[in-house]
């Protein structure tokens, strides 16, 4: 017996889902190239960065700033934050008014890896993104668009 499965488009290459997630793959890799000589995941980079950006602006950051930041899920910051703190990448401290919350800092070692990072990884994105030359503030626009209509609220 034989099957027969139709599909909505007549090649994957019309299929924007199948794109996004081959152009998310090979972005990935590219990042994993950059960040496996730094002893780091690309989620691990992702926290560290998150965690920088936010500790500009305060110095109370928390696990849950940090998952909001990066809009991911609070279980998993949790898990990898443990790692980064097993790497010596970052401290947690007791939060001044919120006995519940940890306050989370970058040890001088985590400063030292997220720069290194942030240089290799921006580098590789100018470099994978290249290819949109002109069109790449637009390219931008539209992802922005899509995580705001898209975002669970």
């Amino acid at each position: 017996m034989t099957n027969k499965i139709e599909f909505q488009f007549k090649s994957p290459n019309e299929s924007t889902g199948y794109l996004l997630g081959q152009v998310t793959m090979l972005w990935q890799r590219k990042h994993k190239k950059v960040l496996d000589p730094l002893n780091l995941t690309q989620t691990q980079f992702v926290l560290l960065a998150s965690l920088g950006w936010l500790s500009k602006e305060n110095e109370n950051v928390t696990q849950i700033d940090i998952a909001n930041q990066g809009n991911l899920d609070r279980m998993m910051v949790s898990k990898v934050l443990r790692t980064l703190e097993s790497k010596k990448f970052i401290n947690r401290q007791e939060h001044p008014t919120d006995t519940r919350a940890k306050v989370i800092n970058l040890t001088d070692k985590g400063a030292i890896v997220l720069q290194k990072a942030l240089t290799a990884v921006e580098n590789a994105d100018i470099e994978f993104f290249s290819v949109l030359g002109n069109q790449l503030p637009t390219f931008n626009q539209s992802m922005i668009n899509l995580n705001q209509q898209n975002k669970e609220g």
